[in-house]
């Protein structure tokens, strides 16, 4: 297979062996058997749950039961699904909740029947994103999924006890499918790196460890995800030399050229009106500086020259929270306000209101914590793995969610002993790569000194021991 014209270096379209065009990476590195899938241990490890399900039925035989894989992005619900038709050799019939319909439903349905009669041959029907079909859809496929017809397999990344029938629902199991883990996302880009038939082995590429770190990060456990980044950094290196074939010498990628491939597009705003800005960040920079003469100014000068009032009132809205915050909370209710007299009595008349707002934020205490501790945030869903939330707090609000551990053993605050703030209880809320963090540390200005004491007060109670 030669990707590369030798005389020109010009890049050839990507053919297989069958001279077809190649598939996306994602697709070609599908594992082809159980052993080869990456991730899920908890269900498809030897003597695990599915696994087993499979393994009986090759040495037994019987049908294969209809079953729902719940799980996000890039866990590996469609290639489970190949798999098992793989294994137990039915024909697998694939659906699309998104583009399929009730005809679509009877024709497969027909098709299904036949084999069953005729062939004696099992029909899985896989349904990606089963979520999407209404009420009716869901009823069409019942009387087959019970008479034996089809074995159904279902994928989806909504909670199946909302999105599902319970009639459908009760007639399949549901194997729940984690985010892949890091050394499973490892393992998958190693794999495509090194595979010269499905992968990128030919082009000799190979990530450094911030490049392959970067790439993991954006993945956030998703192997579609890292394996699209990895074709399209690949695709966006340099074509080599003329008369030299890809792949001559090893290249090593580093985390700018994977954060260029992984680049969104921004979206550019017209600059023309620039006076527009510069009146508004004056305004921001004199509350923000306690100057309340220069803050009314700008105001006027704005409003005067006119300026959208309600532009002016979400900016101030905004300044409240970035550079006031629990200093004083009561800015953002009187910020708040002053948008409601834009909103009910319009300009002239809500001049004045605006005028009130501006006057209470220059001479209001002021701390950024609530703005630092929400960027600190932000840079930690960014850059860290986004771990599931733990057991404990998620809401049992279905039977099955409470047999598979929701809800358990969380600590109700209000039943146990009251403190000086009200009931407290000891337990973790945060996810375990990030117990301990601190994003907000309140200042000793205004109100943020009562928060900072009722802070320690409640760190002390969550360190002393049980």
């Amino acid at each position: 297979m030669e990707l590369f014209d030798k005389k020109s270096g010009a890049q050839k379209a990507k053919l297989n062996a069958k001279g077809e065009l190649f598939a996306p990476l994602a697709d070609r590195m599908r594992p082809q058997k159980f052993d080869d899938f990456v991730g899920q241990e908890e269900i498809i490890a030897p003597n695990k749950a599915l696994r087993k399900v499979i393994d009986n039925i090759k040495v037994s035989g019987g049908q294969i039961p209809s079953m729902i894989f719940w799980g996000p992005p890039g866990s590996g619900k469609t290639t489970l699904a190949n798999l098992v038709a793989n294994e137990v050799g039915c024909e697998f019939i694939t659906f699309s909740a998104v583009t399929s319909g009730i005809k679509e439903i009877k024709e497969v349905m027909e098709r299904a029947k036949y084999n069953f009669k005729h062939n004696n041959q099992n029909t899985i029907l896989f349904i990606d994103e089963i979520h999407r079909f209404n009420k009716a859809q869901q009823d069409a496929f019942l009387p087959y999924v019970e008479k034996g017809v089809i074995s159904l397999i279902g994928a989806t990344t909504e909670n199946p006890s909302f999105e599902l029938n319970s009639a459908l629902l009760s007639r399949c199991r549901v194997y729940i499918l984690k985010a892949l883990a890091e050394k499973d996302i490892i393992a998958i880009i190693h794999g495509a790196l090194n595979d010269k038939e499905r992968g990128l082995g030919q082009q000799k590429i190979k990530l450094d460890a911030e490049a392959e770190k970067y790439l993991i990060n954006i993945a956030n456990g998703d192997a579609r995800v890292a394996l699209n980044l990895l074709e399209l950094t690949a695709q966006s290196l340099p074509l080599p030399q003329a008369g030299l074939p890809r792949g001559a010498g090893e290249q090593v990628i580093s985390k700018p050229v994977v954060e260029s491939a992984a680049q969104k597009k921004i979206l550019l705003y017209d600059r023309a009106g620039e006076e527009h800005y510069n009146l508004i960040s004056a305004l921001h920079k004199s509350l923000r500086g306690s100057d309340v003469q220069a803050a009314l100014y700008w105001l006027g000068r704005m409003l005067e020259a006119g300026e959208d009032p309600l532009y002016i009132a979400r900016r101030i809205v905004r300044f409240a929270s970035e550079d006031i915050g629990n200093s004083d909370p009561q800015a953002l209710v009187i910020s708040l306000a002053a948008k409601e007299v834009v909103d009910f009595i319009g300009m002239p008349e809500a001049d004045n209101a605006l005028a009130q707002a501006v006057i209470y934020l220059a001479t209001a205490p002021k701390s950024n914590a609530v703005y630092k501790a929400y960027g600190k945030v932000k840079q930690d869903v960014a850059k860290t793995i986004a771990m599931p939330v733990p057991l404990h707090l998620r809401n049992p609000v279905t039977d099955l969610m409470g047999k598979i551990g929701y809800g358990k053993d969380y600590k109700y605050a209000h039943k146990f002993p009251q403190s000086e703030y009200g009931g407290f209880a000891q337990q973790e809320h945060l996810p375990d790569n990030l117990k301990g963090t601190k994003y907000y540390e309140p200042s000793d200005y205004g109100f943020e000194k009562e928060i900072k004491k009722r802070m320690e007060y409640w760190d002390r109670l969550r360190n002393k021991k049980e």
